[in-house]
């Protein structure tokens, strides 16, 4: 079992930029299962009930795709257009300022300097622009497998929902029927644990996002609902989706306004939202079933982009899910074990040392040998 899991590993690695599509129709028909059980229970036949399901999601990404592309498009053109007023404030205020604070050499922050030396290469912008579209023109097979990617998605997600029962039963058949009860047991288990963490997470990130994005721009900031949805696409990294969003918040209003009364205003939006998510959408949506503490998180999301690229990252919190499913199983395990629970001989060592526990909760070692001929009195 150890081989045939280290193989899988080996394989995944080997093969990861050709599993993208599969894992996230994998992931689609994993969120549409559920439903597509319910209509079954209903009446449908399982084709009828996938494709009633696929076509709801279908629809649902199509217009969420509708909504957000002329949003996110306005709100690139406005950043866009209010970089130079970005650059004038990080040149004539942040700038100085940190090299007051932090007792800098003047020209550390020599903007007139910076500017010779992006005109001094500007000649080689050319050169550049050339050596990309000669990349980009070479790639045709690139840009190809790319959009075969993208049109497999919806097609592997509809075999997968459609068959996801039969393939379930397929691989239970398929297991040594000594290990069986274990392996279905674990199975529910990271089961309970993913469909607590992928649908929950998917709709605290959406709440955050319309959260920030709504009350950035009550605030009045031009880029406040592109700042808001970063950060709720970020939010399922412990305080990513906070720091980032709340850093860019704040350079976004002092230049724009360059006033405290909307510095404490975009202040208390992020409190607001960091209260909502604490107390009222992860408890309601997520619950506590994961127990993947946040260093974890922000450590299985680093490993899983160093291994995989992006598809470890997008597969990084469900996989150190089910890992902590077979931990705690193994830590069961182990504690019900006669390693754990077994007596062993008492230690001479340990025998010759009283323990003396005080009042104030103090625990004191005293040797209790003899100084003469080292027995015990």
């Amino acid at each position: 079992m150890l081989a045939i899991t280290a193989i899988i590993a080996w394989l995944v690695w080997l093969l990861a930029p050709v599993l993208m599509p599969f894992a996230v129709a994998a992931m689609l028909a994993y969120l549409g299962d559920p439903l597509a059980d319910r209509l079954e229970r209903l009446g449908l036949k399982r084709m009828w009930a996938a494709t009633v399901v696929f076509v709801v999601l279908l629809l649902v990404v199509c217009g969420v795709l509708l909504l957000l592309i002329p949003l996110i498009a306005r709100q690139v053109e406005n950043l866009i257009e209010n970089l130079p007023r970005y650059g004038d404030w990080a040149q004539h205020v942040a700038w100085p300022w940190l090299r007051d604070r932090l007792h800098l050499d003047p020209d550390t922050f020599d903007s007139d300097r910076l500017l010779e030396a992006i005109k001094a290469h500007i000649g080689s912008i050319g050169t550049v622009t050339a050596t990309v579209l000669g990349r980009v023109s070479r790639s045709g097979i690139g840009i190809a497998m790319w959009l075969t990617n993208l049109v497999l998605i919806p097609v592997v997600a509809f075999y997968l929902l459609r068959d996801w029962d039969r393939l379930v039963a397929t691989i239970d058949r398929m297991l040594p029927r000594s290990i069986q009860p274990t392996i279905a047991y674990l199975a529910r288990e990271s089961d309970s644990i993913l469909g607590a963490f992928v649908r929950g997470q998917l709709l605290v990130m959406l709440a955050l996002g319309v959260f920030y994005g709504a009350g950035l721009g009550l605030v009045g900031l031009t880029v406040g609902p592109l700042i808001g949805m970063v950060a709720g696409l970020l939010s399922f990294v412990p305080y990513l989706g906070f720091i980032i969003g709340f850093v860019a918040a704040i350079v976004a209003v002092l230049v724009q306004y360059g006033d405290w009364m909307h510095v404490l205003l975009v202040c208390g939006v992020f409190v607001l939202g960091q209260l909502l998510e604490g107390y009222v959408l992860v408890p309601k949506l997520v619950g506590d079933k994961i127990g993947l503490h946040p260093v974890a998180v922000i450590f299985a999301v680093l490993a899983g982009g160093y291994l995989f690229g992006f598809l470890g990252v997008l597969l990084a919190l469900p996989a150190a899910s089910v890992i902590m499913v077979l931990l705690r199983y193994l830590l069961e395990r182990y504690r019900m074990s006669e390693l754990y629970n077994e007596a062993g001989p008492d230690d001479p060592v340990v025998a010759e040392v009283e323990l003396s526990v005080h009042g104030d909760g103090r625990v004191e070692a005293n040797d209790v040998t003899s100084p003469d001929d080292g027995t015990a009195p």
